[in-house]
């Protein structure tokens, strides 16, 4: 669903990315893990098309991000860390703006955005100005703009930050789902213990370097991923 081979991101002198290739299939979930500045929300965004790359190639669903980045984007939903939304709209107009996007049916939106908003109890809210909304109310609203075109792959960057807790079991049961449909999913997290529980594989990475990539069984054995972390993590200090 996702490969990622040898790719390789500069800025200026600075190696973003190093030779990094990473392969998602479809019915996964993969966690990518690493320390702040390690090179996980570059590798992310190039992997979505919003940034270039100087070397290597991103496949989506088998398709170039190079070569056809719009039909990439149809296949895809990214959730950044900290959503840009467009806070002069009330949340049922962004809504309705993505889905005329995506070129999603008024029926099919509907019954989405009532399925979705009742789940992350934010239905009584859509027609508030995005403006009056928190941080995780703003994140509740991304992850259904996320979900309304029914992506075959998510690419989330620290989806579970600022949710509540209701909130984030709804997101971690949709993840799954989405999988069992024959989807994928690919996100970073610095919650260890919800990526050891959640993950089918896991990737560790620090500046920029692949560290190690497997199953979860593979990479932290008898250990927790936290523990495992943190020892890889002294070990390339």
């Amino acid at each position: 669903m996702l490969k990622i081979e040898h790719l390789t991101k500069k800025y200026g002198d600075k190696t973003a990315v190093d030779d990094l290739s990473l392969h998602i299939a479809a019915g996964e979930i993969y966690g990518f893990i690493g320390p702040n500045g390690a090179g996980k929300t570059t590798t992310i965004k190039s992997a979505c098309g919003i940034i270039g790359f100087d070397s290597g190639e991103i496949y989506v669903d088998g398709i170039s991000i190079r070569e056809n980045p719009i039909e990439c984007k149809k296949k895809i939903a990214y959730i950044p860390d900290n959503p840009d939304l467009y806070d002069f709209l009330s949340g049922i107009k962004y809504l309705n703006f993505i889905a005329d996007v995506y070129g999603v049916s008024k029926d099919e939106r509907e019954t989405l955005i009532k399925k979705y908003g009742d789940m992350f109890s934010i239905t009584k809210d859509l027609a508030q100005p995005i403006s009056a909304y928190s941080h995780g109310m703003k994140q509740k609203l991304a992850l259904i703009s996320a979900l309304i075109h029914k992506p075959r792959l998510m690419i989330l960057d620290e989806p579970f930050v600022g949710l509540d807790p209701k909130a984030a079991f709804t997101i971690k049961q949709l993840m799954r789902e989405l999988c069992d449909d024959g989807g994928a999913i690919f996100f970073s997290t610095h919650v260890l213990e919800v990526a050891e529980k959640l993950c089918d594989k896991v990737a560790i990475i620090k500046d920029g370097k692949l560290i190690v990539s497997g199953t979860m069984e593979q990479v932290k054995g008898d250990e927790s991923l936290e523990s495992v972390f943190l020892e890889l993590e002294e070990d390339y200090a």
